[in-house]
């Protein structure tokens, strides 16, 4: 015997205005759009981050639910999950990191593509966590530069999607010429970095 089939009854209107991405400043005309060089390369690197997971803990299960059809982390542009460094421009460093895997951390992010970014998830990537013992780095920027910190115990796939959309937010405003400027070479050259 075959069960009802129940139908939605009310008709929801269709959005008719559905725009991929927010076009960058510029000068538009009939069949042209003019715009800075800068800007274009911006909303192109942040609507295709190519994520490196290094999970560790509970919160690479809690990334895997972000991956998950029900969060869907590739409608922000992160559909290609790499697992080699050479392919990858974000390390997402998630769970708990010990003092012996902190130089492991490091060769991953030098083999990354520039530019590259970095996001701690959860709170033993960012601070250690509950772990304040000898054998556990009480957090990653001890090794390498982090340019967004994502809290929670785990933390919930929400902030996962929220830490993505900040590092979006600073992919698509960084200028060209910040990977060359003193202040970045001085900032790696802290981290030992080349």
């Amino acid at each position: 015997m075959a069960r009802p089939v129940s139908y939605n009854v009310t008709q929801k209107p269709l959005e008719r205005d559905i725009s991929l991405a927010n076009m960058p400043d510029g000068y538009q005309g009939q069949g042209f759009f003019a715009s800075k060089m800068s800007d274009v390369v911006g909303l192109a690197r942040k609507n295709s981050i190519w994520p490196l997971p290094f999970a560790t803990s509970c919160c690479g299960i809690e990334f895997m639910a972000t991956m998950a059809s029900h969060y869907d982390l590739a409608r922000f542009g992160s559909e290609r999950l790499g697992f080699s460094p050479r392919q990858c421009d974000l390390l997402m460093v998630m769970g708990t990191i010990a003092k012996k895997m902190g130089p492991v951390v490091k060769q991953v992010y030098l083999q990354m593509a520039e530019p590259r970014w970095v996001i701690a998830v959860g709170a033993c990537a960012s601070s250690g966590g509950i772990f304040d013992t000898y054998s556990v780095l009480q957090g990653i920027d001890q090794v390498v530069p982090v340019d967004v910190y994502v809290p929670g115990c785990p933390p919930r796939p929400e902030a996962i999607i929220d830490g993505v959309m900040r590092i979006q937010d600073l992919i698509g405003k960084e200028s060209i010429r910040r990977r060359n400027s003193d202040h970045y070479k001085n900032l790696l050259n802290s981290y030992g970095i080349q």
